[in-house]
């Protein structure tokens, strides 16, 4: 549970980073320390983790940390609405996997040294549980605190509740000890079963905005709460259930707690100094620093001296509890210190205007100069350092080339385009076409024929590159009529139920075809026959039919030759990249033709790619049929056909549902301009948090980036995007 601020703590803790997140005792965070606590009693259960979606962040990097990260379900609250929501989301949670389980809510910012004395105090609690009990955990007291709540207990041991008291003044919580009264831990072991039926009982709305927050989720390891949890009476659990239920017992405890809830309890725990500091004279003071700066204290005691970058507090330890009287005066005189200041995110249009200005200034007359030879062949990749690597030359990149820098003159570019186009396509006839008019897959780094295979793929990137460049060559008509010939010999490799069999590892794939379909479409919107539209029909009806899969939403890569799922692994990877690149593709279709179901199955397409979202918003490589992922690697290529696929949907939503897509098209941009470098090349492969593959950057991305910009543009000026700069042309 990891809810609550901790104004008390301030100048540290703050709404941003509350203090469940912050080293305060030890050096792991109190959120990490309780999730070590507990990950002991999980056995084949889950951990889960109910924090608010602005904490996405922490909570995850913690966990990574400690390397919990799978064993851990993350729901995540869209709004605050208090402990009995966030218990009765979690109850329900755990109730649809298991009407026998037995939850136990742990407050995330408690300090318990004595984990296994917590943990047998659970175990002792949870047989309670079990019978239908509802089990809090009572701290025997040892002090008169005013900071805590207390409980009565029927009698010693685990025993029923005869009262729930208020945090006390001075006098009544000497008199609640001497009654053998134990302090309120706000710990909680109940069956998810009896807590169910408790909410439904004295707090049916706060059961009702739960259970309908969790319908209709994607599923994966991370899961914002519906907007139904807003709905919820913002109550705790204590008002919501626990004075009002007869199910209510407390076992008494006498381990070391606290909840840490000001710098007295910080200072008490004899591990919450932090930073570097200096005494001279002075004593039982607790001084906390940021990193680069020294405190030096002098002749003073019992202080506490907390400082951040932005704030200092200075405090006697004995008016630990009124800091809150400080915040408040904060909040009304200084509200820009109420929290650290949080850089914005950068905005769609903003983004999309620094990625007009690095195409137009650095990477198109990079790779146009240093990336295309004088005989106008296009380098395989550049060093990030800007050197050309001398590596076999493949087909695809060649078209991918001549089709980016022909995208770049049609977006207004002013560099030498035209160049590079006539140049590339001068060289692609010229060496990579066979006798036959198809191409062949591979040259040396000199040019010399390497491989003949003809790939389905790269007769794909060649027609799409023809398409591009015909209006530019010095022979249109002849340019066409390569197309038209390779188009004629695919004919001759069409299958009898329809598509084509790719060379090579996975001879039934949809990649190819995916490539074709663009390629078809492009033709088809810029005015070729007949063939093209109908070729481009066949693709997607093959694609409806076996594709994408009819009750998951979702496109597999690989099949036999019935074009039925391939058996084993292959047959079960799904690409998110590749799920938005076919919801891109099918949206141009659907808007071509005005089908409307064909537009629907787009936006199921691009539903399930975003389960392979990481929790850092980058598009995975792969994920597996339910969503999770196979592992962190995310390439560049994912990022621009996320992009992509949000800005064509956000062209035919509506209100709510365009403002999510937009908001997905900037998380986009923001992904790929991790792998940007301003000197115009970039990075490929990204493995999590823990950065980029060192590699040179790849020329074949260049196709992916261009098409992600000519997306931007054209969006930018159908939505109307206010800021007119989004569709800038690149002159």
């Amino acid at each position: 549970m990891c809810g609550g601020s901790g104004t008390r703590l301030w100048p540290s803790s703050r709404p941003s980073r509350p203090k469940q997140f912050i080293p305060l005792a030890g050096n792991r965070s109190l959120f990490q320390e309780t999730a070590m606590r507990v990950a002991p009693l999980i056995g084949d259960g889950v951990m889960v983790v109910v924090a608010g979606t602005r904490h996405r962040h922490w909570v995850l990097e913690q966990l990574e940390q400690l390397e919990l990260q799978d064993r851990t379900q993350i729901l995540l609250e869209p709004e605050a609405r208090d402990s009995a929501a966030a218990m009765a989301a979690a109850a329900a949670w755990t109730l649809a996997r298991d009407p026998q389980a037995v939850n136990v809510f742990v407050a995330s910012d408690h300090h318990v040294p004595d984990h296994e004395a917590f943990r047998a105090a659970v175990r002792e609690a949870a047989a309670a549980a079990a019978d239908g009990r509802i089990v809090t955990l009572g701290v025997k007291p040892t002090s008169a605190s005013t900071a805590y709540g207390y409980i009565n207990p029927e009698g010693p041991g685990l025993a029923a509740v005869k009262a729930f008291r208020e945090k006390p003044d001075r006098d009544s919580a000497a008199e609640f000890i001497r009654d053998g009264y134990l302090w309120n831990s706000g710990n909680f072991i109940v069956s998810a079963a009896t807590l169910a039926e408790e909410l439904e009982a004295r707090a049916p709305g706060v059961a009702d905005a739960a259970r309908r927050s969790l319908e209709h989720l994607p599923s994966g390891h991370v899961q914002v709460l519906g907007d139904a949890f807003r709905d919820a009476p913002k109550i705790s659990i204590d008002y919501a259930v626990m004075e009002k239920t007869l199910r209510a017992s407390v076992l008494a405890v006498d381990f070391a707690w606290s909840d840490l809830g000001a710098w007295d309890a910080i200072a008490e725990t004899g591990e919450g100094e932090f930073g570097s500091h200096i005494f001279e004279d002075s004593e039982g003071c607790l001084v906390r620093a940021p990193e680069g700066v020294l405190v030096g204290v002098l002749g003073v005691s019992n202080l506490a001296i907390v400082a951040e970058e932005d704030a200092i507090l200075v405090c006697d330890l004995d008016r630990a509890q009124d800091v809150k009287s400080v915040v408040e005066r904060v909040r009304a005189a200084f509200p820009q210190h109420l929290d650290f200041q949080q850089p914005e995110p950068e905005t769609l249009d903003a983004g999309g205007r620094r990625f007009g200005d690095w195409l137009r200034q650095s990477a198109l007359p990079l790779w146009a100069t240093l990336g295309q030879d004088d005989d106008g062949r296009f380098a395989e990749a550049l060093s990030l350092d800007g050197r050309v690597m001398k590596l076999a030359r493949r087909a695809r990149v060649q078209a991918r080339q001549i089709w980016s820098y022909a995208q770049a003159g049609r977006l207004g570019w002013q560099g030498p385009w035209r160049r590079a186009v006539r140049a590339g396509l001068e060289r692609l006839e010229a060496e990579y076409l066979r006798p036959d008019g198809l191409c062949r897959t591979l040259l040396t780094a000199e040019g010399a024929p390497l491989d003949e295979t003809a790939m389905l793929y790269d007769q794909a990137f060649v027609l799409l590159a023809l398409e591009a460049g015909r209006s530019h060559a010095d022979d249109p008509a002849a340019v066409e009529k390569t197309a038209l010939q390779i188009r004629e010999r695919l004919k001759d490799w069409l299958l009898p139920g329809g598509g084509w069999r790719e060379q090579g590892e996975h001879p039934y794939q949809s990649n190819a075809h995916m490539h074709l379909l663009e390629a078809c479409l492009a033709w088809e919107e810029g005015g070729g026959d007949a063939a093209w539209g109908a070729m481009a029909d066949d693709i997607v009806d093959l694609a409806q039919r076996h594709f994408i899969d009819p009750d998951g939403g979702f496109l597999r890569e690989f099949f036999d030759e019935q074009w039925r799922p391939a058996p084993g692994e292959p047959g079960r990877l799904v690409e998110p990249g590749h799920q938005f690149e076919w919801a891109w593709l099918l949206a141009r279709h659907a808007r071509l033709r005005g089908d409307v179901a064909s537009m629907g199955l787009a936006r199921r397409l691009f539903d399930f790619g975003a389960r392979g979202i990481s929790d850092d918003r980058v598009a995975v490589d792969a994920i597996n049929l339910d969503g999770r992922p196979r592992g962190e690697r995310a390439r560049l290529w994912p990022q621009t056909e996320w992009l992509k696929a949000a800005l064509i949907l956000a062209e035919t939503a509506e209100d709510g549902e365009r403002r999510r897509y937009l908001l997905e098209a900037a998380d986009a941009l923001r992904a790929l301009w991790l792998y940007l470098t301003p000197n115009g090349v970039w990075r490929d492969k990204r493995l999590g948090r823990k950065g980029f593959i060192n590699e040179a950057a790849p020329a074949s991305s260049l196709y992916h980036i261009m098409g992600a910009f000519g997306q931007f543009g054209a969006s930018a000026r159908r939505l109307d995007l206010t800021a007119a700069d989004m569709s800038k042309p690149l002159g």
